[in-house]
């Protein structure tokens, strides 16, 4: 949902917040097998996320994946995170070896940047988390706080767009301008000061008033590289009307395309997604969802019994 301070004017860079989402995960079931392979979305992916963990822990290729949902990729919803840490997660648990998600984190070069899908794994709900300095391992979480039940997300997609990843990201981050610093000062201080305290409240408007601005100051930092404050365009007319309707906290998650807003109560929520999947139904490549917070990590569960198999729900 936002960076802090991507070029480190304090000492550490990026920094950022984010949420843990319940409908959009990763889900998958491991197994001992003769030989490596693997079935269901993204199963190429998760087998060659297997093969790495096993070459670099030195394991045995013996295992079979059984993907049963993968969050769509590059689409701004952590999908390389968490398919990382749950084939991650599951191998170790697998061959029964004692290995933390922050060393699968590791591992698996995630959290170079944002820290929220690791924070979001381990244990959901809303986090923030501090960035890197120049021994960091991976960005620590330094709050965490559990997302009021009551408030929904509609997501907006363009089945068109894919967000910048690989070399695309990394060469984006080097061209970029320098970040202000007073921009980032005046983030950090209302993240702290002004939107915390709206989710300890309780107090949509304000949480909302404060995502909103940040994604404007983010949105305008890459615009650079996406092509202005959302990635797609039409992405960004659907999340703007939603806001004439009174959504707040309106933004893009990660790179986009994905974008996203927030409305209290169920009910309104349905409505509103009802509103703008007729509004915008001309255009057959953007479509809407309802989604809401996870306050719980990613579950594992292992059956002990028949020493198989090792299930995986991951966070997003």
């Amino acid at each position: 949902m936002g960076f802090l301070d991507p070029n480190a004017n304090y000492g550490r860079h990026f920094g950022s917040i984010g949420v843990a989402l319940k409908q959009i995960a990763t889900r998958l079931t491991i197994y001992p097998a003769d030989q490596l392979g693997g079935q269901g979305p993204q199963s190429d992916r998760a087998i060659r996320k297997v093969r790495e963990i096993c070459t670099i822990l030195e394991l045995p290729e013996q295992v079979f994946v059984d993907v049963k949902q993968a969050i769509p990729d590059h689409i701004g919803l952590g999908s390389g995170t968490q398919m990382s840490l749950a084939i991650g997660m599951a191998v170790s648990r697998l061959y029964n070896r004692d290995i933390s998600l922050r060393d699968i984190a590791v591992l698996t070069e995630r959290g170079a940047r944002s820290g929220i899908g690791i924070g979001a794994f381990e244990q959901g709900g809303f986090v923030v988390d501090g960035g890197r300095a120049e021994l960091t391992r991976t960005p620590p979480v330094v709050s965490r706080m559990e997302f009021p039940t009551n408030w929904y997300f509609i997501l907006a997609f363009d089945n068109r767009e894919k967000g910048l990843n690989g070399k695309l990201e990394v060469d984006a981050f080097h061209t970029l301008p320098a970040f202000p610093q007073e921009k980032a000062a005046e983030i950090c201080h209302r993240i702290l000061m002004q939107g915390l305290p709206a989710i300890a409240e309780q107090n949509l408007q304000e949480f909302g008033t404060v995502i909103t601005l940040v994604q404007q100051a983010v949105g305008d930092y890459f615009s650079p590289a996406q092509g202005g404050r959302f990635m797609s365009k039409e992405v960004e007319k659907s999340i703007q009307w939603m806001g004439q309707q009174g959504a707040v906290g309106l933004g893009q998650s990660s790179w986009g395309p994905t974008g996203f807003c927030i409305v209290e109560g169920k009910m309104e929520a349905q409505q509103l997604l009802n509103q703008v999947t007729n509004e915008f139904s001309s255009n057959s490549f953007l479509n809407f969802q309802l989604v809401s917070a996870r306050n719980g990590g990613g579950g594992i569960d292992v059956d002990k019994e028949n020493s198989q198999p090792v299930n995986l729900n991951a966070a997003n």
